[in-house]
């Protein structure tokens, strides 16, 4: 009889740890996933793939050094870049401001370089 006590014990004990392990990692994990943020690269990547369905590109630059973005209450970080293309001959750029942690483009200036 002592030996079936100690064992429900060590089934309690073992359920009760895997449910807090479980518990644990999911927070901690959920909590990592909401800080954290793409790397320029990734997000230079992201935009060229959306341009480069339009035509081709020239050249493409961002800048590495995150800024802090404010658009009404809303508060975030984003990434500068660029994208040169011909058009008609002419080359143009595209500026845009993209959001770190999604990748999205929030705004795009089109700047006519040459005549």
């Amino acid at each position: 009889m002592n030996n079936e006590n100690e064992f429900s014990y060590f089934k309690g004990g073992l359920a009760l740890g895997m449910g807090v392990g479980l518990v644990g990692g999911m927070a901690s994990a959920f909590w990592l996933q909401k800080k954290r943020t793409l790397r320029a690269d990734d997000v230079l990547q992201i935009v060229k793939e959306e341009f480069l369905k339009e035509g081709p590109i020239e050249g493409s630059w961002i800048n590495f050094e995150k800024q802090p973005l404010r658009k009404f209450a809303i508060h975030s970080e984003g990434y500068e870049g660029g994208i040169t293309r011909l058009e008609d001959e002419q080359l143009v750029t595209y500026e845009f401001l993209a959001d770190a942690k999604t990748g999205t483009v929030l705004d795009v200036q089109r700047v006519k370089i040459s005549d």
